[in-house]
């Protein structure tokens, strides 16, 4: 059985762990060495477990701490080729192991895939992780739309890690300038509340157990809203699992992810 637990999600940083026999992916590293260790330490996890740092792109919000902690661990960063080269640039080099499209890798339990996602960084991807039981983990955030490549990527998945950043009128009301306010709601930025519940909604399947809310914003969205948007379109679909809103100030309770569902056929 799988498990994963939130380290923190928000706009000052992001990061969450995938758990399978003992073994631990670390789910961007938006956090300092330091701190990424005591989130893992306040959340029953050994940092010593950690096996890779999987990132979505370079920002610092997702990577700050991604080097230091893999150097540290002796451990790989698999990502794109682009976001790799963008961290190269600004610090010592660590082990790489890369991911694309057409790119599977496998590391301990994990097989990681990525997907191109529309924010504006160097290569920004969605990640997807399976595990030897055929549980399938997608984890998309910073995507800006919901293309038709990540539409494909995303379903058939038990758990769901997505963003729902930001209330379209909370944006428009808030102390943003326009131009990053403009920035936040196009397409190189940020899905909204309601973004995220028409794409969850699409994606449901009788199989999808837990979904996320990641990357909230603290000035531009907040739980209530951002959960009854989400919750009124995925009730409307039939979706009965987890809704979990992710926190900024973390680590959350570990939750599980028990995977394919045992199907009885009649002969």
């Amino acid at each position: 059985m799988a498990t994963l637990t939130v380290l923190g999600s928000g706009s000052k940083g992001n990061a969450f762990a995938i758990g399978f026999e003992g073994e631990l992916l670390l789910l961007d590293a938006g956090f300092s060495l330091k701190e990424i260790e005591r989130r893992l330490q306040c959340a029953g996890l050994d940092p010593a477990a950690v096996v890779a740092v999987a990132l979505t792109h370079e920002h610092g919000d997702h990577a700050s701490g991604a080097t230091s902690f893999a150097r540290r661990h002796d451990i790989p960063v698999t990502t794109s080729l682009g976001t790799w080269q963008a961290l190269a640039r600004g610090g010592e080099p660590c082990d790489f192991a890369p991911v694309g499209f057409h790119q599977e890798v496998t590391i301990g339990s994990f097989t990681l895939s990525a997907c191109p996602t529309s924010h504006d960084a160097a290569e920004p991807i969605a990640l997807g992780v399976r595990l030897p039981t055929g549980t399938s983990i997608g984890v998309a955030y910073d995507l800006g739309r919901p293309t038709q490549a990540v539409r494909y990527f995303l379903r058939e998945r038990h758990c769901l890690v997505l963003e729902a950043n930001h209330d379209e009128t909370l944006l428009r009301t808030s102390s943003y300038p326009l131009v990053v306010q403009q920035r936040i709601a196009g397409p190189g930025g940020h899905l909204s509340n309601h973004d995220a519940a028409r794409l969850l909604a699409e994606l449901h399947h009788d199989d999808l157990e837990l979904v996320i809310l990641a990357h909230l914003s603290q000035r531009c969205n907040n739980h209530d809203t951002a959960r009854a948007t989400v919750s009124q379109a995925l009730g409307d679909a039939g979706y009965r699992g987890a809704l979990v809103l992710a926190e900024q100030d973390g680590p959350m309770a570990t939750v599980r992810i028990n995977g394919p569902r045992q199907r009885a056929f009649a002969l």
